[in-house]
This record gives structure tokens, sequence and C-alpha cells, in this order.
């Protein structure tokens, strides 16, 4: 292939960036464009590093997988991530693959199998680690349909997206000449239509919504 895949590694551990360096640069069709050790690193690097896949580790000491993913999509929509880790909980699987993530595979993947994933991921199919439940796929995969089927009016959609982009209550309400009683009304019919409990899932939905369409 002409252009080689280009993967940042982010993770805190020397070791394990060394690691998984010295495994991608063995395949010739991949470029490892930097390495990170944490998310405002990352963040820091993404710009420049134009990275079409990123290996992101769960546990960081500024942030989480969660975390990582919403505000990594929320600023890159185009770069694809995969969740790395030693962490195999369901709920973890399903909050990192609902806020954006295209994979969650588990750091004892062998070499050749990391590899081919990577590879799905940057070709947009979803991956997910064997060992972890197989139902968890499909169930995320079945309500990120549900959601992206809810319909919304048009009010609701801009205030949702006022929502994701980190807007108080107060500052949606003075930007639509409406009370903050009334934008509060709206956000709970707007929770209640996409099912989802808080302000964190309501943006994941929008990040995720606007990454597959």
């Amino acid at each position: 292939m002409k252009n080689r895949i280009k993967v940042l590694i982010v993770d805190d551990h020397n070791i394990v960036r060394d690691g998984l360096r010295l495994i991608l640069e063995l395949d010739d069709r991949i470029e490892v464009c930097g390495e990170a050790k944490g998310l405002q690193e990352a963040m820091d690097i993404i710009p420049e590093a134009q990275p079409d896949v990123i290996l992101l580790d769960f546990k960081l000491p500024d942030g989480d997988g969660v975390n990582g993913c919403i505000c990594i999509k929320s600023r890159f929509p185009k770069v694809k991530i995969i969740i790395l880790t030693a962490y195999s909980q369901d709920h973890l699987v399903m909050e990192t693959i609902r806020a954006g993530a295209s994979g969650y595979l588990l750091k004892n993947i062998k070499s050749d199998e990391l590899i081919k994933n990577i590879f799905k991921v940057y070709e947009g199919d979803s991956v997910l680690d064997a060992s972890v439940t197989e139902g968890v796929f499909n169930n995320i995969i079945e309500r990120q349909k549900a959601d992206i089927d809810s319909t919304l009016s048009c009010r609701e959609t801009y205030i949702l997206q006022m929502v994701s982009l980190g807007k108080s209550n107060k500052e949606i309400a003075e930007a639509l000449a409406i009370s903050e009683k009334t934008v509060r009304n709206y956000i709970s019919n707007i929770f209640k239509k996409l099912n989802v409990s808080n302000r964190t899932e309501a943006a994941s939905y929008w990040i995720r919504k606007k990454t597959l369409t």
C-alpha cells in the first residue's frame, strides 16, 4: 500500500509503548507517528501527527478511556480509537464504545492479531477482544442504532449540540432567549428520548452520531 496507516500509542508505561512500537514497526504497512504518556499530551500531538488509529490505554494519569474517547472524538472525529487495556469488565467495554471507540482489546493479545485488528478498524470495522462477553458488543451496536433513530426536534437537537460542547444551562438559555427552567425541561426530554441518564452520556451520543453520519 502507498500510504501507511499512522498509529499513535497512548500509554503511561514506557515498556508498553516500546513493546508496541517494536511490534508495529515490524509491519511496513504501519507507521508509528507518535507516543504519549497521557491524554493531554495525546491531544497536543494529534494535530501534527495526524494519526489514523490511536491505541489508547484505559487508565491514564489524567483521564480514563471514556474521557479520552469523548475528548478525542469531539475534536478529531475521523480518528479511530482502539482501547488497549488489561481491564475486561463489561461496563467498561460498553462505556468506551458508546463514547466513540471502534475497538476494545486486551493487552495479552497476540502481535499478529493486534495488527490485524488495527487494519479492521482503519477500514471501518469494529473489533472486540474474544475474551470479553460476546453479547456486549451486540448490545452496544443495537443501542447506537436505536439512538440514531431517535427523533429530536430542531430545538432539542440544537440544545444537545450545546450540551456536547460543554455549555451550561444558563449559557444555553441566554443563547435561545428562554428560561433555565425551560432548558432543564428540554434536556430532561432529550435524556428520555435517547435513553441516557446524564449530560456525559448525551454528549457521547451526539459525538458518536456525528462520527457515524
